[in-house]
């Protein structure tokens, strides 16, 4: 999925840390903590989520790779602290207990359906669920954000933004055909469900609310846009460099995640291809495109695996999440018994920051593309390399 950047992220839910480390991000590229911190806190946002977003103050402590400002060209290092371990130091010692207490070290035998629980325990060969969940959990997309901030940075230089808004939430959508404000991000601001429409909005929170005192659990669909980037990223040649399928890849990896579609998606499979495919004009003033446009942008912003100058849009669908405070039905896998499956503290949705999380995989696979294009140690070569390209292609 990435290809010149390389992301490994560490830690359990409720252990001492989540921790982020980004291989590739090249030398001179502007960064503080603050840049992590912001989107760090923008994942914690969004209606519908749990009390463990009133425990949690996410920041990003950089160690390693960024010096006076700047990176260096070496691996970044990323700590978030887990607020919340000092409550479950005992359940997640290192060390190997004193005491066999199941209730103290928190262990868990009923799976939640829907959830990692009880695959990873027969995958792992493990007795407690808590050895798989722990890692499952959606806690570690706080790496990938603080990750994926770094990477919003460096598309930043180049006049790339990448955003998102929420399309649906349940039951209730937003209006077909809606265009996005030119403001993405000041819009979803002020929406409490991150969304571009004021009339659904105040009914996706209905429709949290009803969930909630139901005891249940709602997902919806987001959409990721990226904007301001050029023609020729990605590739038609093999099938791992078509930047179709590594947007794919990257946002299927996020927990709870169902489909993707690029573009039209789905719906191009029920038209005839006079009605799907974007009709091409010169337009001598978008240089970044080659000095060409499409008329509409149904294949959102993707052909042959390339980029083609235009908007490139992804729109993901989210499960509902399956800890429930109502428990289905579930297997005591101690004795084999029917029991009611774990009640874990957990939001009754997340769909607003699943968003949040869609952007930083965007980020991260679009500034790998990028790096990939136009390569640089260092962000003047880089520049140069880009500066160069558009140069010929405008011609």
């Amino acid at each position: 999925m990435l290809r010149c950047l390389r992301l490994t992220t560490a830690g359990e839910t409720h252990g001492p840390a989540v921790v982020a480390v980004l291989e590739g991000i090249p030398a001179g590229l502007a960064l503080r903590p603050g840049d992590l911190t912001l989107e760090l806190v923008r994942r914690q946002g969004g209606y519908g989520r749990g009390g463990r977003m009133r425990i949690e103050k996410d920041v990003g402590e950089i160690f390693g790779g960024v010096r006076l400002g700047e990176t260096l060209g070496a691996p970044i290092a990323i700590r978030i602290p887990n607020r919340d371990h000092r409550n479950w130091r005992a359940a997640m010692a290192i060390d190997a207990p004193d005491v066999d207490d199941d209730e103290l070290l928190r262990r868990v035998y009923m799976p939640r359906p829907g959830h990692a629980d009880l695959a990873g325990m027969l995958k792992y060969g493990r007795e407690d669920a808590r050895d798989i969940l722990e890692r499952a959990s959606a806690r570690e997309t706080a790496a990938r954000v603080a990750a994926g901030a770094i990477a919003k940075r460096l598309l930043a230089r180049f006049g790339v933004r990448v955003e998102s808004h929420v399309v649906s939430i349940g039951p209730v959508s937003i209006p077909p055909g809606l265009p996005l404000p030119e403001d993405l991000f000041a819009v979803t601001n002020a929406s409490p469900v991150r969304c571009i429409d004021a009339d659904a909005s105040v009914a996706m929170v209905d429709a949290i609310d009803a969930a909630r005192r139901a005891g249940d659990s709602l997902g919806g669909v987001f959409e990721v846009v990226a904007r301001g980037v050029p023609v020729g990223l990605g590739s038609h040649v093999t099938w791992e460099t078509r930047l179709g399928g590594r947007i794919g890849g990257a946002m299927m990896s996020i927990h709870a995640m169902k489909g993707v579609e690029i573009g039209m998606g789905f719906e191009a499979a029920r038209l005839r291809g006079s009605e799907v495919h974007d009709e091409i004009e010169r337009d001598p003033a978008l240089p970044a495109s080659g000095g060409y446009r499409r008329r509409r942008n149904n294949a959102g912003g993707l052909e042959g695996g390339m980029t083609t100058g235009g908007d490139i849009v992804a729109r993901v669908a989210m499960k509902p999440l399956s800890s429930l405070r109502r428990p289905l039905d579930s297997v005591n896998t101690r004795t084999g018994e029917p029991a009611k499956a774990l009640l874990e503290r957990s939001d009754t949705c997340s769909v607003p920051a699943a968003g949040v999380v869609g952007e930083a995989m965007m980020a991260l696979v679009l500034a790998d593309a990028w790096i990939e294009k136009f390569g640089g140690d260092n962000i003047s070569d880089m520049r140069a390399n880009m500066e160069s390209y558009l140069a010929r292609i405008g011609t």
